[in-house]
């Protein structure tokens, strides 16, 4: 069960990967303008489920402490990282941002019933490496006029690694609860998008399905995946194995001629699936010796 979780928490990384090139093909929506809307629409497979199931609506009455929980981790990460990027240059507040991961690996020792390996943080440190090999091919420059960015990727970071561990502490919510997170972040983005933004809309048919692409898949289905598999799966190796995104991304936007093949991307590739085997061991070896009974 533990492993199933796993892998399921294991497809948010895979569909967070086409995060860039759905934005990428979605056009010029504004930040905000285009969050309300996804979430909006990643709160329909949910809304869906408990129309069809009534009896479920009764697992939407949590505590208090619950839904903040909830609420400031999709919300205010999104926040946080518009934020960020609106005052510091997109490749260092990114590489900032994505510390989570390796905040959620070393976090991790703080759970009940969790112990925390040098493979764990090995394997954490390398997808880093990998991560920065990607991000920092034009150059990286950490300048302190953009302290005010810099600070907003820093709390962006602890921000989704702190969900994702407080989430765990959770584990016996049902997921049902992220279709409310989902809307409550729509309207917290609607909000925002109306004081910050000027309102601007897809131009074609394409950009209007990528729009959907986003809403149902890494702004949607992906965060009810990954509050399954950090409940019930194995949060260290998802910790690690969240560097897979970026790394995803770069060869999905290359593929479809976004981005140019280098060696920087093959050498992100060792480091990344290399960390991600270092922390996933102890995992691969439990299940390789249960095959090994099971076939004895």
């Amino acid at each position: 069960m533990k492993l199933r979780a796993t892998l399921i928490g294991f497809t948010a990384i895979l569909m967070w990967s086409f995060l860039a090139l759905f934005t990428a093909a979605s056009g010029t929506m504004p930040p905000f303008q285009l969050s309300a809307i996804c979430f909006a629409i990643g709160s329909i497979p949910g809304i869906a489920v408990l129309i069809l199931n009534p009896s479920r609506i009764a697992l939407l009455k949590q505590p208090a402490k619950v839904w903040l929980i909830g609420i400031a981790g999709l919300f205010g990460y999104h926040f946080l990282y518009f934020t960020a990027l609106r005052n510091a240059p997109a490749v260092e507040a990114g590489l900032i941002a994505y510390l989570w991961p390796l905040l959620i690996v070393v976090g991790s020792a703080l759970l009940p019933g969790e112990r925390l390996r040098w493979y764990h943080v090995a394997g954490a440190v390398a997808g880093l490496c990998g991560t920065f090999l990607i991000v920092s091919r034009n150059g990286i420059n950490f300048d302190g006029a953009y302290a005010v960015g810099y600070g907003a990727a820093f709390l962006c970071a602890f921000t989704w690694s702190g969900y994702s561990l407080l989430t765990r502490r959770f584990d016996a919510v049902s997921t049902d609860v992220v279709t409310g997170f989902c809307l409550a972040t729509s309207v917290l983005s609607l909000v925002c998008h109306l004081l910050l933004e000027t309102t601007v809309w897809p131009e074609t048919a394409s950009q209007w399905i990528a729009v959907v692409g986003l809403g149902l898949f890494p702004v949607g289905a992906a965060f009810y995946a990954w509050d399954h598999g950090v409940k019930n799966g194995d949060i260290q190796i998802l910790g690690a194995a969240s560097y897979a995104a970026p790394l995803l991304s770069t060869l999905i936007l290359t593929v479809f001629g976004f981005a140019e093949p280098s060696w920087r991307i093959a050498l992100a590739c060792i480091l990344v699936t290399g960390g991600a085997a270092l922390a996933a061991q102890e995992m691969l070896r439990r299940k390789a010796a249960s095959t090994e009974r099971a076939t004895a």
